[in-house]
């Protein structure tokens, strides 16, 4: 994020102008939790997953009523299953069997929920089984953001916008409690018209503001 322009702070008033205008609100969470900005460099330099790795979904200082959360484990799902079981946000928690935490469309995922789990399917989008060539983003920052800036700016292959359409979708499907497919269609259509291209380019300007 920081590479494509957009400046972390806690400014309370730009945050919420932020959140209006956008809809997005990045909350960086050494800027709210003291304790993760003590242990930030040691992260850096250890190079591995921590318990702040599992921690950071946890402790959201926004408390969400809507959370998706994808998880580098299938024991590590259960254990966030288990801890927000009791809790009254709606969440969906989700791990690849290709080990993404996230809808990679290369194979099928297994997510739970407040009410209930099971296996997602490319077939549950609407949309085929994609390789790992063909969404891979680069071995650097620089390629990443090239292959990000690409995407949103309505130039990525069917592919890559298919994967990005797939989690935004199943995000979307959660808030305006639609089908797979419905919330599929609707973040495809943002994403091939620019306006998610728009939106980043206005983030970029308030929080430099």
């Amino acid at each position: 994020m920081e590479h494509l322009g957009v400046k972390f702070h806690s400014k309370e008033d730009d945050l919420k102008r932020s959140l209006e205008e956008t809809g997005i609100c990045f909350l960086h969470a050494p800027l709210f939790h003291p304790a993760m900005k003590t242990v930030s460099n040691i992260r850096k330099e250890l190079g591995l997953k921590t318990f702040f790795n599992m921690l950071g979904p946890l402790i959201n200082p926004a408390q969400p009523k809507y959370q998706l959360m994808g998880v580098f484990s299938f024991e590590l799902m259960r254990m966030y299953g288990y801890l927000l079981q009791n809790s009254e946000k709606k969440y969906t928690i989700l791990h690849s069997f290709s080990g993404h935490d996230e809808i990679s469309l290369t194979t099928d995922a297994k997510y739970t929920t407040h009410e209930k789990e099971g296996i997602l399917t490319p077939e549950d989008f609407g949309v085929n089984y994609v390789s790992d060539e063909e969404i891979f983003g680069g071995n650097s920052i620089e390629s990443a953001a090239h292959t990000f800036q690409e995407i949103i700016a309505g130039n990525g292959t069917e592919a890559q916008n298919n994967v990005v359409a797939a989690n935004a979708g199943l995000a979307l499907s959660m808030l305006k409690n639609c089908s797979l497919k419905e919330g599929f269609e609707l973040a495809k259509e943002q994403l091939i018209s620019g306006k998610t291209n728009k939106t980043l380019k206005k983030l970029v300007e308030i929080t430099n503001a």
